[in-house]
């Protein structure tokens, strides 16, 4: 059984989890403390300690660098799911790096500023020094006043993805790729706090979003 190991509101965690579910194949997940990567560390022989890694029997499947879908391509191939056309190729390659740095950079901030809500007490420590190491003293709190500014610019970079699904139900066509379920997970971090709902504006995006939620590949 393929196992995920990852921590909850992970965006790039809840994207493979998303396929996961979609295949309809059976797994199960592991969830690690957001600071204590012992586990990912030793799983992969010291050669990697992000989040998320899949363990499939033998096969300990992690990225090799930021622009890399190696699990999702690992799943996609085991389970014959179809998110990666080669016809399609090229377009994903430059959607998914569009998602993950502009759509998922104000997500994440969006929903890091209810860190309270989502990290047990005893991790607080570790996850607010990670935070402010990685991008300065006081983030969080700027993030927080910076509130506003982060949803218009949210609502300002989803509006391509708008006009995408105007014209056909999926954002390549008329059935769900890997750049979909990718949308889907930056879409799913922030709201995972419960502050938030989708830009009213992107009636589109929100009709997506809900079939994305209970989507199956029997359904395709």
């Amino acid at each position: 059984m393929i196992e995920l190991i990852q921590f909850p509101w992970s965006p790039f965690c809840i994207v493979q989890r998303r396929i996961l579910e979609f295949s309809g194949a059976p797994f199960k997940i592991t969830n690690i403390p957001n600071q204590d990567r012992s586990l990912v560390w030793k799983l992969t022989k010291q050669r990697y300690y992000g989040v998320p890694i899949i363990r499939d029997g033998k096969n300990v499947v992690f990225e090799l660098n930021d622009d890399s879908q190696v699990i999702a391509k690992y799943l996609d191939e085991e389970l014959g799911l179809g998110l990666f056309p080669s016809e399609l190729e090229g377009v994903q390659s430059i959607l998914w790096r569009t998602i993950e740095n502009e759509i998922e950079g104000a997500a994440f901030r969006l929903n890091d500023i209810y860190w309270r809500e989502n990290v047990p007490a005893a991790e607080q420590l570790q996850f607010l020094r990670f935070k402010e190491r990685k991008f300065g003293r006081g983030c969080i709190g700027q993030w927080y006043a910076q509130r506003d500014d982060w949803l218009k610019l949210l609502e300002q970079k989803l509006l391509p993805f708008e006009e995408m699904l105007a014209h056909q139900p999926f954002l390549l066509g008329q059935r769900p790729r890997f750049v979909d379920f990718d949308l889907s997970g930056m879409l799913e971090n922030f709201l995972y706090s419960g502050h938030y709902e989708l830009p009213s504006v992107h009636s589109q995006i929100k009709d997506w979003h809900r079939r994305m939620g209970r989507l199956k590949k029997r359904d395709n």
